[in-house]
């Protein structure tokens, strides 16, 4: 305390050991009134004083209050002359106060005094804590019940519809969007769907003026028709006469055909610079027409991609001008050109491609080289890809696995393997002028699969 708030100090006698009761009561009372401070210390003599602080209206009073006993720390000095019972009567006062429990784990005889004191600190008062233990745990055991519940019994008082009915009708009229029954499901879409709402998908977007023999349909579900032969070759001649001349028809046939062969191939796994020692070899047999004249220019631009290139051509005296130009084209790259058979590798090829079958000159069949290439071809077991085959009545003589057709495709047969649709560059006005309603079925690409329906 300081000097100036001292306004009375008296010195109080300390009570014998019979008056300890007394002692204990009267510092209990005081240490309850608010206000007034009592602290025992040891005196000059080694008796101990008792300096108490009456209350004081005028002064001002630093003393800060305990109206809490969790909150307080008493210290006892270990010079107090009270008696034993002294000390149990306020360890019982501590241990009865709320949010009191003993640490055990931090408390030992050598880091404490056994004289001192320390509760710890509450949060929550009993009161509180007594009423929700009661809350949840003060049922009576006799009042449970002992029958089950019926979860079917109560769920069939729930009219889910009606309250549905009631929810829709509160939207409704409050203006507040409204949530759907729980029967409609909201739509779902693929990652290739539109999710905008869009006019009906027409899939017959092709119509010929004539009955198709037989029908195709591409990836996305669009009806590819097939054409007969005369009209596939009036549509090619009406192109012809539009400006799409032979030559251009050969260079785009030859690039789409060698597309799809670098795909057979192995595409990027198999044509990587990494891959040097697995050049792949195909072997081009060729007819002297011009079927054959597509062929090597396909052969022209597989050599150009580094693909060894053996190609097939019989020795004619007198050649087409667009054999010729092509073979110039040709020789000017690594292909290797061979005119008979015993030529060809012993060994399977990669891949074969056909161009020795054509429409018109069926008589190419009976001609020895052309039976001993299609032996060739059908004891060496490389894949056979076949670009523009006949149509299915005219007998093949080498089984294809696949087959690339130009522009619309020919009703062709079960030999054929399966069908491919390359696109050669006929615009749409040139099919509207042979009677053909045509809308591109490609896409987004030149060469797209045709599967039968």
């Amino acid at each position: 305390f300081r000097a100036g708030d001292i306004t009375e100090l008296k010195i109080l006698e300390i009570p014998g050991p019979g008056d300890s009761r007394q002692c204990g009561d009267s510092q209990q009372m005081d240490t309850a009134m608010p206000g007034v401070g009592c602290q025992v210390g040891p005196s000059q003599n080694g008796t101990g004083k008792v300096l108490k602080k009456p209350m004081s209206s005028s002064a001002p009073q630093n003393i800060p209050r305990r109206t809490d006993m969790k909150s307080q720390d008493i210290v006892i000095s270990p010079q107090q002359q009270c008696s034993k019972s002294y000390m149990d009567r306020h360890m019982e006062t501590l241990s009865q106060s709320k949010g009191f429990r003993r640490r055990h784990n931090s408390w030992s005889s050598s880091s404490r005094h056994p004289n001192q004191v320390t509760p710890k600190k509450s949060g929550l008062k009993n009161g509180q804590m007594k009423s929700k233990d009661d809350e949840c745990f003060g049922d009576d055991i006799d009042e449970i019940p002992d029958t089950d519940f019926d979860f079917e019994g109560n769920l069939a008082l729930f009219d889910k519809a009606a309250v549905f009915e009631e929810i829709e009708t509160y939207e409704r009229r409050s203006g507040t969007r409204s949530r759907g029954t729980p029967s409609e499901k909201p739509a779902r879409y693929r990652h290739d769907e539109n999710i905008l709402e869009s006019e009906p998908i027409v899939y017959r977007r092709i119509v010929v003026p004539q009955n198709p023999n037989k029908e195709f349909c591409t990836d996305s579900g669009l009806v590819v028709p097939s054409v007969s032969y005369e009209l596939h070759k009036k549509l090619l001649a009406v192109a012809e006469k539009h400006g799409l001349t032979l030559e251009r028809r050969l260079e785009m046939t030859g690039v789409c055909a060698s597309q799809m062969a670098l795909s057979l191939l192995g595409g990027p796994n198999r044509l990587n610079p990494k891959n040097v020692h697995q050049r792949p070899t195909v072997a081009l047999l060729c007819g002297p027409h011009v079927k054959g004249a597509q062929g090597i220019s396909c052969g022209r631009h597989l050599s150009n991609h580094d693909v060894h290139v053996i190609l097939f051509l019989p020795n004619f005296v007198k050649m087409l001008e667009s054999i010729t130009n092509e073979l110039n084209l040709f020789s000017k790259t690594q292909g290797q050109q061979v005119s008979s058979v015993k030529d060809l590798p012993d060994t399977p090829v990669d891949l074969v491609i056909n161009c020795l079958d054509c429409h018109e000159n069926a008589f190419l069949r009976d001609q020895p080289w052309y039976k001993a290439v299609v032996d060739w071809a059908n004891q060496n077991r490389a894949p056979v890809l076949s670009i523009d085959p006949p149509i299915s009545e005219m007998e093949l003589g080498i089984d294809a696995k696949w087959s690339l057709a130009l522009g619309l495709p020919l009703p062709l047969g079960e030999r054929a393997g399966r069908v491919y649709l390359c696109d050669i560059g006929i615009p749409q006005k040139v099919f509207q002028e042979v009677g053909i309603n045509y809308h591109s079925p490609f896409g987004c690409k030149f060469v797209i699969p045709l599967h039968s329906t």
